[in-house]
């Protein structure tokens, strides 16, 4: 196993190697591929949905260069010989206009088996439709709205996240601000979308059961001027001001015009505002469904690796790489392991990567989707910003 460790992975052995690139707890397949490889097998090929232009085009640009990366590792390994897979890449611009249109393009492609993404959780029931209907895998690396993967299935029975969910994010924003900063007030302010309206119902939910003081404000992510909403703004006493937000350009003019007004409000960030390029008020806090993979030290590497091709990243990205793993180990093993023919169809993706089994990932959790499609044991973690950049916060003592 010469090059799948560097591609997929932390790995502890062997034995590790194979179920890490098999993506199930069954064998992987074999080193070398059936000899009659169908064209799709020969050349596989994923989407990516993600908003590669636009305001949150640093988030989406990332997410994009970690599933190449994920790909081209893929396409490297020796296990993979005679399969090289192909991206194809679908702007969504974090609009579900756009998002709807590009599913409708990839669901009509045949050739595509799998898709990961879309990157927002408006995008995904915007998607839903289409993928349900032709029953493609799409597997997202940061849409976190809770009832995606309920029972209503608004995603899709196709749909699967790396990530976890906000039933995990609200309590986890309300419980540090509780325990940690203890403030004196909270101001909760959503973005009026899917994403943001009801994550900050949660938190605000959170914090009142607990009895700390909330007042609740709702604005349009279009909106740029927040004047009107910071002038009411307490300046005495220890205020947090939660911006539940997927636009981080937004949050720094916000935490700019705190400062001309001389309010010294403390923000703290959802994880749609994690951009160290975009926000960087600095004594803020920032939410994230992933850890920052460089500090743990399996994973640098990965991380080194990264940057000397692509620049520097924030935590977007590396679930996005996971997610891509994941479909990339589903066509492998139906290629190489589900049919006698080397063929490989839709149906037989969905099958391999409900099965999904990855040990020390990237993200440096074991990875594996409960019924529903949720990863099984992910957390949020917090982070401040110190000077510019993004530090893994203190927990309370």
């Amino acid at each position: 196993m010469k090059k799948v460790s560097l591609a997929f992975g932390v790995l502890a052995s062997a034995a590790a190697v194979i179920a890490v690139f098999a993506g199930t707890s069954t064998a992987g397949p074999s080193a070398t591929p059936p000899v009659n490889l169908s064209a799709a097998c020969k050349n596989p090929q994923i989407a990516v949905m993600a908003p590669i232009t636009g305001d949150a085009a640093s988030i989406g640009q990332e997410q994009r260069n970690w599933v190449r990366y994920a790909i081209d590792n893929w396409n490297q390994a020796d296990e993979n010989k005679g399969m090289k897979a192909k991206l194809v890449e679908f702007d969504t611009q974090l609009d579900p206009a756009k998002a709807s249109t590009a599913s409708q393009r990839i669901a009509s492609n045949k050739s595509i088996l799998g898709v990961v993404g879309p990157a927002g959780s408006q995008e995904v029931r915007a998607a839903a439709p289409a993928f349900k209907r032709v029953g493609i895998t799409y597997v997202s690396g940061s849409a976190t709205a809770t009832d995606l993967t309920k029972r209503t299935h608004l995603g899709g029975k196709t749909f699967f996240r790396v990530v976890p969910n906000d039933g995990v994010q609200g309590p986890t924003i309300a419980k540090y601000i509780r325990t940690v900063i203890k403030p004196t007030e909270v101001w909760v302010i959503d973005d009026q979308t899917a994403y943001g309206q009801p994550l900050a119902a949660a938190v605000a939910a959170n914090l009142r059961a607990n009895k700390v003081k909330v007042t609740r404000e709702s604005v349009n992510q279009d909106v740029t001027d927040f004047s009107s909403i910071v002038t009411r703004i307490p300046s005495g006493g220890k205020v947090v001001v939660v911006l539940l937000w997927q636009i981080a350009a937004n949050a720094q003019i916000f935490g700019q015009q705190l400062k001309e007004q001389g309010k010294s409000a403390t923000i703290f960030g959802s994880d749609g505002l994690f951009s160290p390029k975009d926000f960087k008020i600095s004594g803020s806090y920032v939410s994230s469904f992933a850890p920052d993979i460089r500090l743990i030290p399996a994973s640098r590497k990965y991380a080194q690796a990264y940057q000397k091709k692509y620049g520097q990243f924030g935590t977007f990205g590396p679930p996005s790489y996971v997610a891509a793993q994941t479909l990339l180990n589903a066509i492998s093993l139906s290629c190489t392991s589900g049919r006698a023919d080397g063929k490989v169809t839709r149906a037989e993706i969905l099958k391999f990567e409900r099965q999904t089994l990855i040990r020390g990932s990237l993200l440096g959790n074991d990875v594996s989707f409960d019924a529903n499609g949720d990863v099984r044991g992910a957390a949020f973690y917090i982070f401040r910003i110190v000077n510019g950049k993004y530090v893994l916060a203190p927990t309370a003592g």
